[in-house]
């Protein structure tokens, strides 16, 4: 996950006034707050909320109650020097439910790196309209005293685990590299040799996070072993070099040519295919291309330099 700091943001839309969230018995400031919070209800105007009920966790050092009087005294001091996630809730929300107790446990683990700040918009209206609180569950961080993206709904765990490591690097802190398990038994099923195995597990963990490149590359790898099963690697490069215009033979070289580690020779190849070749058979290679990149994976600059080759190569 990329720096939440650096990517498009719900709040992005406008100007966020923290400094707007003063005490429940002090008068707030005129001018426009933000958006209403939507299914977290306000209350009735001039309505003092209660004292935010305590949530579960909240006892200890890890997680904290978050209430409009304590926003800036507490939670935004904090933030200056240990990033603050904020979990927005409600008593009667049950994907709350589902939510709450996984940031709960993170927070734990986290060993003080980061607080869990827990907010009851039915108690603190003011604070999630000014934090444009859209839906709950939602997630925001707090660091250096910024807001930084969150997300709403509840997330499969290992996400979770992604967006507290995209915080904790947000704020300087040195993140060890984040492990699936899932991730684990679909490669272990890949190098073992065991494709549908390795298919089911790598299509699960795309239906649940359809931004894992690293599924994505896992997918791609297992139609490739399955291109290259039963090929005699000699006999199909000899073709391939044989008859530039057989773009069968030119699709598996290239194959055989990123299992052997040649990954730039297989990308020129493929390209140079593209050029010869017109209709279909040109927007087969293409794709076929697009699949071996796949393999490789976004990051990677052979991909990024071929991708530049295939675009002039098509237009």
């Amino acid at each position: 996950m990329s720096d939440p700091r650096t990517t498009p943001s719900i709040f992005t839309r406008g100007a966020v006034d923290l400094g707007a969230l003063r005490p429940a018995n002090k008068p707030a400031p005129s001018g426009p707050a933000g958006p209403g919070a939507g299914a977290a209800p306000a209350g009735p105007a001039g309505h003092t909320a209660p004292p935010a009920p305590a949530s579960p966790g909240a006892a200890s050092a890890a997680v904290i109650d978050v209430t409009e009087a304590n926003f800036q005294t507490t939670v935004l001091q904090l933030s200056m020097t240990t990033p603050v996630i904020l979990d927005f809730w409600a008593d009667w929300c049950e994907p709350c439910k589902q939510l709450s107790p996984v940031l709960e446990k993170l927070a734990a683990e986290g060993g003080g790196s980061w607080v869990l700040g827990k907010v009851d918009v039915d108690a603190n209206p003011r604070l999630a309209q000014a934090l444009r609180v859209q839906g709950i569950p939602m997630v925001v961080a707090l660091v250096g005293g910024q807001l930084v993206e969150g997300f709403t709904g509840v997330l499969p765990e290992v996400e979770i685990r992604r967006y507290v490591d995209a915080v904790l690097k947000a704020g300087g802190v040195e993140v060890a590299p984040l492990e699936d398990p899932r991730m684990d038994a679909a490669d272990d099923a890949l190098m073992s040799g065991d494709l549908d195995a390795a298919e089911a597990a790598y299509k699960k963990i795309l239906a649940e996070s359809p931004q894992d490149h690293a599924a994505e590359s896992g997918l791609a790898q297992v139609e490739l072993y399955r291109r290259v099963s039963g090929a005699d690697a000699a006999s199909v490069m000899a073709r391939a070099a044989a008859d530039p215009d057989d773009l069968d033979a030119q699709r598996l070289a290239a194959d055989i040519e990123v299992l052997s580690g040649q990954a730039p020779e297989a990308y020129e190849r493929l390209v140079a295919a593209v050029k010869r070749s017109t209709g279909d058979d040109r927007d087969a290679v293409r794709k076929h291309l697009l699949s071996l990149f796949a393999v490789a994976g976004p990051d990677d600059p052979a991909v990024a330099g071929a991708r530049r080759a295939l675009a002039r190569a098509l237009f």
